[in-house]
């Protein structure tokens, strides 16, 4: 497959300069272009890129969509739109990515069709609503209520990472600290001991055969792990293992009602902003439960569209569930008698991320002295173990 770089124009005689990527020679070039009545003029071979691919970041994707909704608003055509953004992309990656739906486009596909290949950057929520908005007319709409969405996972994640920064730090500070006196320090009393003749105590036995086997056998330790980390990968893909990890994650210690409240949010979110834009319910909690990522969720949101198919509220199903708070379950039953379902819906994924943000808070204030202790407590063992025979010798000189 080659890249060309092409001019064409239309029926009108207007001329359109672009380059098709993925393409075997300028006849099928030609082809391609006379599908959505164009004509070829000119084409040359560019040279494809093999810089590596830049990371493409949430925060463009979310400028994207904004941009992308504006435009189309204004009245602007979906391929002019493409074509402007594809203009206006600094990433390169992301410039490549634009030029590959715009020609979706102009080939004949729909929206959706042309971004599904990178459902993996834009989202399964993204993709529903492109959906959604093509079919219901709603496409702006769609496509900023998309935006906001990115924006505000995209600000809930960021607080998580950020208030979890501390605890990693102090975690990754104790690692260091115990690595290195494993290293450097506790292979200088070992030999010490040897030569004094001292006998050692079963803690200190086993730090000194630890460092001994970090320190002499660090090559297997190497080697094992490659393995080790490509086995975790399959498991972590296999289905019965990635359902234990979800229901793990949803009954953990600590970090439970967290987990719960993240998942419930984006669920939540989505589902309001899918029915908003026209999507069946049927259709919305499918995407709902797939951008929630949560096997548990997911097996629950079939169970849920099987009741409603047949006719059963949405609200009384959602109660059968202890994973839904009580106030969702309440607002949705408000949602559904009064006809604002999306409404009562954002309104409740708004009071769960205010939830969020007092637990993270709360969790803070319980997990940095905690884990300051234990960090106190496990280098305290560690110079008691490495110490115990020296007292031990001392005593004996007296």
């Amino acid at each position: 497959m080659s890249v060309y770089e092409y001019v064409a124009k239309d029926k009108t005689g207007n001329k359109l300069y672009g380059t098709y990527s993925d393409i075997n020679n300028v006849a099928v070039l030609r082809e391609e272009l006379a599908k959505v009545g164009y004509v070829l003029l000119k084409a040359k071979r560019g040279k494809a890129s093999t810089k590596k691919r830049k990371k493409i970041k949430r925060s463009e994707v979310v400028a994207f969509a904004y941009k992308f909704s504006g435009m189309y608003s204004a009245g602007l055509s979906i391929v002019t739109c493409l074509q402007t953004l594809e203009e206006q992309a600094d990433n390169q990656s992301f410039k490549c990515i634009i030029t590959d739906i715009k020609q979706g486009i102009e080939t004949g596909s729909s929206l959706k069709s042309a971004f599904e290949k990178y459902r993996n950057i834009f989202s399964d929520f993204f993709l529903g609503m492109i959906e959604a908005g093509e079919t219901g007319g709603k496409l702006s709409e769609a496509l900023e209520m998309s935006a906001r969405y990115l924006e505000k996972q995209a600000d809930l994640k960021r607080k998580v990472k950020s208030a979890f920064a501390y605890p990693i730090a102090v975690s990754i500070v104790c690692l260091i600290v115990i690595f290195g006196l494993l290293v450097f320090i506790v292979p200088v009393f070992s030999k010490m001991y040897k030569q004094l003749h001292v006998s050692l105590p079963g803690p200190t036995q086993a730090l000194i055969d630890l460092s001994n086997l970090i320190t002499n056998h660090w090559w297997a330790i190497l080697i094992l792990t490659a393995p080790t980390i490509i086995i975790l990968q399959r498991l972590v893909g296999e289905p019965a293992v990635k359902e234990w990890w979800d229901y793990f994650k949803l009954n953990m210690p600590v970090f439970a009602k967290l987990n719960r409240m993240v998942v419930i949010s984006k669920f939540t979110r989505t589902l309001a902003m899918l029915a908003s834009v026209g999507l069946s319910l049927i259709e919305a909690l499918d995407v709902a439960s797939q951008v929630a990522h949560n096997q548990r969720l997911t097996k629950i949101s079939e169970e849920l569209q099987a009741a409603v198919k047949t006719g059963s509220p949405l609200a009384a199903s959602m109660g059968k569930y202890d994973i839904f708070p009580p106030m969702i379950t309440q607002l949705t039953a408000s949602g559904e008698q009064a006809g604002r379902l999306p409404e009562m819906l954002s309104k409740g994924a708004d009071f769960i991320e205010k939830d969020i943000d007092r637990i993270i808070h709360a969790l803070l204030v319980k997990l940095e002295p905690t884990l300051t202790l234990i960090m106190g407590i496990i280098v305290g063992f560690l110079l008691m173990a490495v110490y115990l025979p020296m007292f031990d010798y001392m005593s004996h000189l007296k």
